[in-house]
Formats: C-alpha cells, sequence, structure tokens
C-alpha cells in the first residue's frame, strides 16, 4: 500500500522533510503501525517518533488515534501537539 506522509513543525526540523511518498509493508495497518515502521528506521526517526513522546497523528487531515487504519492513497501526518503559525 502506498500512502503519503507528512512533518510539521517541530518533527519536520528533526527529520529534515516535509513530506514523503512510502509504499508500506502488508502489515502497517493503522496509524500507529506507520510510526513504528518509520521508527524502525532509527535514528532522528527513532528519537522524533519514539513511543511516549508527545506527538499528534491526523490521517487524511482529521486527528486520529494510533489505532485508526489507513487504506491505499491516505495521507499520515505527525505534528507536536502545539504548533505555532
Amino acid at each position: 500500500m502506498q500512502i503519503q506522509l507528512r512533518f510539521f513543525a517541530s518533527v519536520r526540523e528533526a527529520l529534515g522533510t516535509g513530506q514523503e511518498s512510502v509504499t508500506l509493508p502488508t502489515d502497517v495497518v493503522t496509524v500507529g503501525d506507520v510510526r513504528n515502521f518509520l521508527r524502525a528506521r532509527g535514528g532522528a526517526w527513532a528519537d522524533t517518533l519514539a513511543e511516549g513522546r508527545a506527538l499528534r497523528m491526523a490521517y487524511n487531515q482529521v486527528m486520529t488515534s494510533a489505532d485508526t487504519r489507513i487504506g491505499e492513497g491516505g495521507e499520515v501526518a505527525f505534528f507536536p501537539p502545539v504548533t505555532g503559525g
């Protein structure tokens, strides 16, 4: 499955990118799975998306929880709890 990723504010700064298109393995089916998949890249990815770190997530521009299922062509976004303009 291919999805779009978006990163905002300090998450974008830490990862050095604001967006990415990614093809996911078949076992990645929720927003939380996407976070785990990205964290497995290591380095800044592991630190920035670490479990327990305050991080908001959205699926198709709607705030969501980690157990929200994703679909082909969807968009998953990550950002800190408070962002400025």
